[in-house]
């Protein structure tokens, strides 16, 4: 076992529910409620049907609950199935720093481990503040855009979260983070183009393969030596990185520091559409003669006007698609699920307002990114005027945080398609 795994196996070992604080407890507690209403929300959506299907042709021993159902399946394809609707709508939390993800995708590994072993919630929002402090801290110190998917750090913090949970030694949880490691590197290029379903399905695969890698460090399978700073391991795809400190001992856990989405779609559009819907209604849009948006580095993004962004024909690219997103929301006032509904990608009205819309780098937004998320958008109208709206922070950033009332309004907005009141 090398130095780094070492490091993440004492901390996972030794972290115990007494010692998060209160405000830990209640924020984990807030990310575990919007995480199930994003599940509750995507239920029907067809790749959840599908993992679904696979998920209930086999069952375990011990097995682990297909949520929303009676059934069960394995531990490892339960936390795929839920791990798919609990992400599928792009409307879980997100984390960034050098890197980003959607830390709150680690929940579907943590409550079929939980499940399989009858665990309480105190064991469970233990080892979701364990899971998520290990996949932030991959985005606090690995660079982003090299290739490689943050599944790639899902998968350790789904692991370590499941391993809490199965009761795993050191050594075991060194094991499993080697198996995780070693068999699962995801490639960036599952957001590249034209997004597929399995932009929705990927956090779900590494929790899969976390719990697997838990389940047979459990029962002894030893894992590759070296899996982190050997020859060819981890720092040999990612770069040399190091842990900065974990949770705890006076430092914030960052189940805390996470932004909760207030819009299902990519957290790099939340700022955008936040700004957008402040713009709304001041300008009919078949008045607007141009959209302009500023922004930070993302802008590079769609430099290339034959981009897929550019022109979204799927739910996975429009919801990825900061044009789209502010120009459905110019239009629409909100922007909810039905806005990546196919017959509303479609709209040709949406379509000229994109052809009409430009972004650009601002060097100073750039600068200020993470720890800002600035945006400023201009309309200007066929006679002549200009309405200007700008924000620092989105709604949901943890600078400018839900309410509780408002996480619960999004939970019951989200279940209310497969629950009753």
């Amino acid at each position: 076992m090398d130095s780094m795994i070492e490091r993440l196996a004492d901390y996972a070992t030794a972290l115990r529910y007494e010692d998060l604080p209160a405000a830990t407890v209640h924020e984990c507690k807030r990310k575990l409620i919007d995480t199930l209403g994003c599940l509750a929300g995507a239920f029907d959506a067809e790749p959840a049907v599908i993992a679904r299907t696979v998920a209930r042709r086999s069952v375990g021993s011990p097995p682990a609950r297909i949520l929303g159902t009676q059934e069960r399946s394995t531990p490892e394809l339960a936390a795929f199935a839920n791990g798919v609707a609990m992400r599928y709508l792009d409307y879980n939390d997100a984390y960034f720093m050098k890197s980003s993800g959607h830390p709150s995708d680690v929940f579907a590994a943590v409550l079929a481990a939980a499940d399989a072993v009858h665990a309480n919630g105190r064991s469970v929002i233990t080892a979701a503040t364990l899971a998520y402090d290990a996949f932030c801290n991959f985005s606090d110190s690995v660079p982003r855009e090299q290739g490689w998917d943050h599944p790639v750090y899902g998968v350790v913090a789904d692991a370590v979260g499941a391993g809490k949970l199965f009761g795993l030694s050191r050594a075991a949880m060194g094991n499993a983070i080697a198996l995780a490691v070693i068999p699962n590197l995801a490639l960036e290029q599952t957001r590249t183009g034209e997004l597929s379903m399995w932009k929705g399905c990927a956090a779900a695969n590494a929790a899969r393969n976390g719990v697997f890698a838990a389940q047979l460090a459990r029962d002894g399978l030893t894992g590759p030596e070296q899996a982190i700073e050997g020859r060819w391991g981890l720092w040999h795809a990612l770069g040399r990185f190091e842990w900065q400190p974990f949770g705890g001992r006076g430092g914030p856990f960052r189940v805390t520091q996470t932004h909760i989405k207030y819009f299902p779609a990519v957290v790099h559009a939340q700022t955008p559409i936040t700004v957008a819907l402040e713009l709304s209604g001041k300008v009919a849009p078949e008045d607007i003669e141009a959209i302009t948006i500023d922004t930070y580095w993302v802008a590079e993004r769609y430099a290339d006007r034959n981009n897929a962004l550019w022109h979204p024909t799927t739910r996975e690219t429009a919801d990825h698609s900061i044009p789209y997103c502010v120009a459905a929301a110019l239009t629409d006032g909100d922007i909810t699920a039905a806005s990546f509904a196919e017959e509303r990608i479609r709209d040709p009205r949406l379509a000229a307002l994109i052809e009409r819309t430009s972004m650009r780098e601002q060097e100073e937004f750039t600068s200020l990114h993470p720890q800002e998320w600035p945006c400023r958008i201009e309309l200007a109208t066929r006679g002549g005027a200009r309405e200007i709206t700008a924000a620092r922070y989105f709604k949901g950033h943890a600078k400018r945080p839900l309410s509780d009332a408002e996480i619960e309004r999004k939970f019951r907005s989200l279940a209310q398609k497969v629950l009753a009141p």
